[in-house]
Formats: structure tokens, C-alpha cells, sequence
């Protein structure tokens, strides 16, 4: 194991590096900036390129041609960049093009509070962009998350061909301690797959109905199309309704037929609990320390953490629902994962704290919530 002192948005960095990141495009944003400045003396030293774009737009488009060429790239920013990338991000969700997109949470709407801590764009990585959407979202909640989660990003955008939403939120991304990391040995690479057969018989989007794209390198004897247009095997546009309709479910049957590959949660001290919190990123550091303390005075309490968002691990959440009466959900914002948990589970009446103003959630805000049972 290695142990380093460092940021959330650091190791975020470092293990881009580690996973075989070699291209970086974006444009300066708080609280994620720290995440281009580390890259920018961090990939041409491995060998990769930065560039700073003039604006969030441009930013995506260069990451996106780059990995269209065959780079693992990566992007990242915050809630009003995002929002600015989206139609960008669309366009990498129906062309199959894997990309890690990093945004470091703050409140919002608009520019909102630049340097407070916020969860509120759960929603916004579920569906980044018009249309029908499957997105992959993975929140970390600690430094070793920061680092082991963005190498999963990376593997899943190359495994199923599709932009990876990872959400730090801002305490996550500046937090800055002792992280212990898995040696370089340890981790597990993977990259997308390539057909190897004649030029001439190569169909990028001719896939089974629960598997992604082939999309070959760039400038390496393969022609195909790229295009926002939905499109045929070959990446030529279509109106023709059956391919529309095959594809488009394709997408989503490409994520919904391999959860078991990219759903991952933590479970904490649940096993003889008798009440459960629900809590991601930063929250969930709170909820543990509140764990700790409830414990102490004899009340049993226990945590569930997702980290993977999206797709949802509904059968999970049906199995808590169903065994605990007393459940707490706990989230920076006014319910947007909340919501999600009771379409998962069809219930709607789960204990609440929500915040929304900037400032995080305390271990002593969730004790009390938990006294009120």
C-alpha cells in the first residue's frame, strides 16, 4: 500500500494518471480547479497532453476529439460548467465516446455559492443533457475513494463506451489528509476493445442488444462516422424507426444488463442495526461519526452509502426499505437522491435532512434527527 498526503481533487488527478489518462481538456472552475493544475504538470511528464480551452464548450469538445482518437480523456468542472458542456455531453452519450467528466459540487443554481459545499446536481448528472439518458454516476466519500473511484470511472467509460459522471462534492475535493492507496500492481486496467478484422468489414455500431459500440482509433485504417444524428451500423445517420429504436434501448440495455459490474455501495455497521442512514459523499463522513456516537450511548445505528448513484441499486434499497422501519436520508440539497431512493423502494415515508445553503451536514444535526424517532 502507498500513503501520501494530498487533496481530493489531487488524487483525482493521480489516478487518472494511474489509469492511463493521457489527455486533459477543460477550462478553470472552483472548487475543481485544483484537478486541471495537477494535470497540467502531471501529463506531460507521462507523456500525455493538457490544453485550457477559452471556455467550459470548448473544453469538452477537445476531450471528446481526443478520446475519439483513441486517448483516455478526462474533463472536469462544476455545476455551471457543466451545464454549459451539456449539449456536448449529449452527443458523447449517442456516439459512444468514453469520457470521465469530474465535476466538484457547489451550491447552485447558476453561479450560486462558488466556495460552499453542496450535493445538488444529482439530479443534473442523472440527465446532463436533452433526450433519453443512461448516465453512470460514481460519488466518493473519502481520499481513498477519490483515487480508486476515479480509476473505476475510467474503466467503466472504456467498458461500456460512454461518458462517466464522477461527483465530488467541494468538502470531498479540498479535503487534505493521509490517503492509503493500493500500489500500482494492484489495480485493474481495463481498455475498450477494437476490432481487428478487415477495414472493410468493420461496423462500429453494429452491437448486441446489451453491449456498447466498437469504435476503433482514429488514424488507424478504420473509416467510420461520428455524428449527433442517430445513426446506422456504420455511423451514418438513420431516421429509419426500428434502428432508432434498437439503438436508443441498446444504450440504455448497455448499463441496465451489467449492474452487478457497476453498481457498489458500502454497508456500516448495519448488520445487527436497528436504525439506518442513508448518506453519500461528504454526508456519509458525517453519518459515520454519528454512527460512532449513537453507538456509544447504546442506540444501534448503522450506515448505507452509495457510491455508485447511477443506475440506482434498486433491489439493494428495496432489501433496506423492507428490513428497517427507521431510516434517515441525509444529502446537501432538497431531496434529489431522496427522491430517487422512493421510486427504488415505492415508499415515501423516510426521515429527512436536507440542507441547502452552503454549509455541510454535522455529525450533531444527524444525532438529533436520529433522537426524533
Amino acid at each position: 500500500m502507498r500513503e501520501i498526503i494530498s487533496s481530493g481533487n489531487e488524487l483525482v488527478a493521480l489516478a487518472a494518471i494511474d489509469a492511463g489518462c493521457n489527455f486533459f481538456g477543460g477550462y478553470p472552475i472552483t472548487p475543481s480547479s485544483e484537478i486541471a493544475h495537477e494535470l497540467s504538470v502531471l501529463l506531460p511528464k507521462n507523456g500525455g497532453k493538457f490544453i485550457q480551452m477559452e471556455d467550459e464548450i470548448a473544453g469538452i469538445s477537445v476531450a471528446l476529439g481526443a478520446a475519439m482518437s483513441g486517448a483516455k480523456a478526462m474533463t472536469a468542472s462544476s455545476g455551471p460548467g457543466i451545464s454549459l458542456k451539456a449539449e456536448q455531453i449529449g452527443l458523447g452519450f449517442i456516439a459512444e465516446i468514453p469520457l470521465v467528466i469530474v465535476n466538484v459540487m457547489r451550491g447552485g443554481p447558476s453561479t450560486g455559492l462558488p466556495t460552499r459545499v453542496s450535493q445538488g446536481d444529482i439530479l443534473q448528472a442523472k440527465n446532463p443533457s436533452h433526450g433519453d439518458i443512461n448516465s453512470i454516476v460514481i460519488a466518493p466519500a473519502s481520499l481513498e475513494e477519490c483515487y480508486t473511484e476515479t480509476i473505476r470511472a475510467f474503466n467503466l467509460a472504456e467498458r461500456f463506451m460512454t461518458p462517466v459522471f464522477l461527483l465530488l462534492d467541494e468538502t470531498i475535493g479540498h479535503m487534505h489528509a493521509k490517503a492509503i492507496l493500493p500500489e500500482l500492481s494492484e489495480l485493474e486496467i481495463y481498455n475498450r476493445k477494437q476490432f481487428e478484422g478487415k477495414a472493410s468489414e468493420y461496423k462500429p455500431y453494429k452491437a448486441a442488444s446489451d453491449e456498447p459500440a466498437t469504435l476503433n482509433k482514429f488514424f488507424k485504417g478504420y473509416r467510420y462516422h461520428i455524428t449527433g444524428l442517430h445513426h446506422g451500423e456504420t455511423g451514418f445517420p438513420t431516421e429509419d424507426g426500428k434502428i432508432v429504436e434498437y439503438n436508443i434501448n441498446r444504450l440504455f440495455n448497455k448499463i441496465n444488463a451489467h449492474t452487478d459490474k457497476i453498481d457498489s455501495f458500502e454497508e456500516y455497521r448495519l448488520d445487527d442495526a436497528e436504525i439506518c442512514i442513508i448518506a453519500y459523499g461528504s454526508v456519509a463522513r458525517a453519518a459515520k461519526e454519528a454512527v460512532e456516537i449513537l453507538r456509544k450511548e447504546g442506540l444501534k445505528v448503522g450506515l448505507f452509502k452509495p457510491i455508485t448513484l447511477f443506475p440506482v441499486a434498486k433491489e439493494k434499497l428495496k432489501n433496506i426499505s423492507t428490513k428497517f422501519e427507521k431510516i434517515l436520508i441525509c444529502e446537501l440539497n432538497l431531496g434529489q437522491y431522496t427522491g430517487e431512493i422512493q421510486k427504488a423502494t415505492l415508499k415515501e415515508s423516510f426521515k429527512t435532512l436536507h440542507k441547502a445553503n452552503g454549509r455541510p451536514i454535522s455529525p450533531q444535526e444527524i444525532i438529533a434527527k436520529i433522537r426524533e424517532f
